[in-house]
Protein backbone atom coordinates (compact mmCIF):
# COMPACT_ATOMS: atom_id res chain seq x y z
CA UNK A 1 0.00 0.00 0.00
CA UNK A 2 1.15 3.36 -0.72
CA UNK A 3 -1.08 6.31 -1.08
CA UNK A 4 0.15 9.79 -1.64
CA UNK A 5 -1.17 12.43 1.34
CA UNK A 6 -0.01 15.55 -0.38
CA UNK A 7 2.46 17.14 -2.71
CA UNK A 8 4.25 20.76 -1.47
CA UNK A 9 5.66 22.97 -4.30
CA UNK A 10 9.62 23.62 -3.61
CA UNK A 11 11.00 25.64 -6.18
CA UNK A 12 11.59 23.30 -8.64
CA UNK A 13 11.37 20.04 -6.88
CA UNK A 14 8.52 18.96 -4.38
CA UNK A 15 7.92 17.56 -1.18
CA UNK A 16 5.51 14.33 -1.14
CA UNK A 17 3.79 13.29 1.88
CA UNK A 18 3.03 9.43 1.80
CA UNK A 19 1.83 6.34 3.59
CA UNK A 20 3.31 3.36 2.89
CA UNK A 21 3.03 -0.12 4.31
CA UNK A 22 6.44 -2.63 4.85
CA UNK A 23 6.57 -6.25 6.15
CA UNK A 24 2.85 -5.12 7.42
CA UNK A 25 4.31 -2.45 9.22
CA UNK A 26 2.34 1.44 8.51
CA UNK A 27 5.50 4.08 7.84
CA UNK A 28 4.74 7.68 7.18
CA UNK A 29 7.67 9.47 4.66
CA UNK A 30 8.27 12.85 3.46
CA UNK A 31 10.72 12.83 0.80
CA UNK A 32 12.06 15.75 -1.81
CA UNK A 33 10.93 14.52 -5.88
CA UNK A 34 12.32 15.98 -8.94
CA UNK A 35 11.31 15.84 -12.06
CA UNK A 36 13.26 13.99 -14.56
CA UNK A 37 14.02 14.63 -18.54
CA UNK A 38 10.50 13.10 -19.48
CA UNK A 39 8.23 14.99 -17.16
CA UNK A 40 8.00 12.41 -14.77
CA UNK A 41 8.47 12.71 -10.75
CA UNK A 42 11.08 10.72 -9.49
CA UNK A 43 11.96 10.52 -5.43
CA UNK A 44 15.35 11.60 -4.25
CA UNK A 45 17.38 10.16 -1.15
CA UNK A 46 16.38 13.40 0.40
CA UNK A 47 13.67 12.61 2.55
CA UNK A 48 12.30 9.86 6.10
CA UNK A 49 10.17 7.49 6.74
CA UNK A 50 9.10 6.76 10.00
CA UNK A 51 6.58 4.69 11.88
CA UNK A 52 3.49 7.10 12.88
CA UNK A 53 4.58 6.93 16.56
CA UNK A 54 8.18 8.28 16.04
CA UNK A 55 6.30 10.95 13.56
CA UNK A 56 3.77 12.07 16.47
CA UNK A 57 7.31 12.75 17.93
CA UNK A 58 8.47 14.78 15.01
CA UNK A 59 5.39 16.32 14.60
CA UNK A 60 5.49 17.57 18.11
CA UNK A 61 9.08 19.09 17.59
CA UNK A 62 8.46 20.87 14.68
CA UNK A 63 5.33 22.59 16.20
CA UNK A 64 7.49 23.70 19.15
CA UNK A 65 10.13 25.15 16.65
CA UNK A 66 7.29 26.92 14.93
CA UNK A 67 5.92 28.47 18.32
CA UNK A 68 9.61 29.57 18.56
CA UNK A 69 9.74 31.32 15.94
CA UNK A 70 5.96 32.73 16.38
CA UNK A 71 4.82 30.75 12.82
Amino acid sequence: MEKTIRDIEKGQDLIRVELSEFKGNQYIGARIYFMDDRGDWKPTKKGLTLPPETMVQVRDALNDALAEIGS
